[in-house]
């Protein structure tokens, strides 16, 4: 579980975590929790049957099944829907999914992944995220710290932005007053 306020490289972490492991050759499957609407929830990370619901004309495979054998990175994952952290958990309790519309359940080897800016302790206490939920994603957790709060990662963020801006073109460099104002 990787938290941090929005903006601080939450992504970054879940991509590294992903590029240092054995998994490294398999996918990476990237979804932003917050931005699926709530009725396709479900059929986003698990998949769908034909006729399932109205306009579902083929079998879709979920995200689960795209990172089978690699990695799933849960963007937001305090944003899903309460009937979606149901069926989260049990996923990770079981290695096995259920297309929606499909009494059939299908086993998937994926690590996964979640990060979120809210404060899920607090979200427990309200009953908005399960507990149990909390437990099973939070076995380690990673806190990334603002940039505000590590002001020795500045210059080194401007001198990669810097070789990104000058790729194909002649290297610049940051002049020393440039390094220190930063």
């Amino acid at each position: 579980l990787v938290l941090g306020e929005t903006g601080t490289g939450k992504e970054l972490v879940a991509r590294a975590i992903h590029a240092s492991s054995a998994r490294n050759g398999r996918a990476l499957r990237v979804l932003n929790c917050a931005a699926i609407p709530a009725s396709l929830v479900e059929s986003t990370l698990f998949g769908h049957e034909r006729g399932a619901f109205t306009g579902a004309a083929e079998r879709k495979r979920g995200a689960f099944e795209d990172a089978s054998g690699g990695t799933l990175f849960l963007d937001e994952i305090g944003e899903l829907p309460p009937p979606a952290q149901a069926a989260l958990l049990r996923v990770l309790e079981t290695g096995r999914i259920s297309r929606v519309g499909s009494t059939e359940e299908v086993a998937v080897d994926v690590r996964v992944v979640a990060a979120t800016h809210r404060d899920l302790d607090a979200d427990v206490r309200v009953g908005r995220f399960r507990e149990d939920l909390l437990h099973r994603v939070g076995v380690l957790v990673i806190r990334v710290a603002p940039l505000r709060d590590r002001p020795e990662d500045v210059v080194a963020l401007a001198h990669l932005f810097l070789r990104r801006a000058c790729a194909g073109r002649p290297m610049l460099e940051l002049d020393p007053p440039a390094v220190s104002s930063l």
